[in-house]
């Protein structure tokens, strides 16, 4: 196995207020997880910065022009209750389109088994035209376009555990009958959308909603049971992961108590399920996370499990 680990220092640079959860400690305590000696053998680059054409693969061309246009020279500009610019926010939020783009373009060309893109901000509530949640262009989604649009690729999952639901890639892809979107999060939470009656026009969006306090067991029975099953029907040609570990036990903004370890448990799953259609073929993109403790422990064993180890 070849893991490829695509970062870029940029990730420091997006600046959010005092106390704001998403904050650029997270990408130190990934950094300094990963420089760990058990992950000398990922295969380290740095993510591109991405184009604009990209990113106009998911979202509206009037509002990736008006994000840019408002992006900061100084001090934050706040874009909602929780997401905010500061100056060195758009070269961060283009490392990850970049990144997640150029670990699709090795993965898919067998230059990597599999990729994991460790940047910031996130982006899976970023909606076609419209920022939220701390999340500005939707790196997941962008990523299995260009999948889609550079190299021919059929059919792409994408894959979501972070605690909260994430609606902008529900957003992006709910008509599109080549793309699957499969989410674990808790309910009712942040953004309030994930309903399992939420399905798609073409029932390929796949939504299994957990409880406050739900712990490994619901969580592995949710994938057991319906979102591996949707998979393995719908048969992707590579799968994309929104990893998020927010729902760890220790994460301050949401109330599920999965341990460390059942990442590592769901990697391996969809690890299986990639080598039964997509060629082992997988990119995996930082989402959420935000006790720092927790986010080392998740990422170490998600990483691992790329790995295989």
């Amino acid at each position: 196995m070849t893991t490829l680990l695509l970062t870029h220092p940029a990730s420091l640079d997006h600046l959010t207020p005092p106390g704001h959860p998403e904050r650029p400690d997270r990408i130190r305590a990934v950094n300094q997880t990963l420089a760990e000696d058990r992950f000398k053998s990922l295969v380290r680059g740095e993510a591109p910065e991405g184009s604009l054409d990209s990113v106009a693969l998911c979202h509206n061309e009037h509002y990736i022009d008006e994000l840019r246009h408002i992006a900061p020279k100084e001090g934050l500009v706040y874009l909602d209750g929780d997401t905010s610019m500061s100056p060195g926010t758009w070269e961060a939020v283009m490392r990850g389109v970049g990144g997640a783009i150029a670990a699709t373009d090795a993965v898919i060309a067998g230059r990597a088994s599999n990729a994991f893109v460790a940047t910031r901000p996130p982006g899976h509530h970023a909606e076609i035209a419209k920022p939220m949640g701390f999340c500005f262009f939707d790196q997941a989604a962008i990523a299995a376009r260009h999948a889609q649009r550079a190299h021919g690729i059929g059919r792409v999952a994408v894959v979501d555990f972070d605690v909260h639901h994430g609606n902008g890639t529900q957003d992006i892809f709910w008509a599109d009958p080549t793309v699957m979107y499969c989410s674990t999060h808790q309910m009712p939470l942040f953004p309030g959308t994930g309903a399992s009656s939420e399905r798609g026009d073409h029932d390929t969006i796949v939504n299994a909603p957990l409880a406050s306090g739900d712990g490994g067991a619901k969580f592995r029975s949710a994938f057991e049971n319906l979102i591996l099953p949707q998979l393995q029907k719908f048969a992707p040609e590579l799968l994309i992961i929104s990893a998020g570990f927010d729902a760890h036990r220790r994460d301050p903004l949401a109330s599920l108590n999965l341990d460390a370890s059942d990442f590592g448990w769901v990697t391996r799953k969809l690890m299986d399920a990639a080598d039964a259609s997509a060629g082992g073929r997988i990119v995996s993109v930082l989402e959420g996370g935000y006790d720092l403790q927790g986010l080392q422990e998740s990422v170490a064993e998600h990483v691992t499990a790329l790995m295989g180890e």
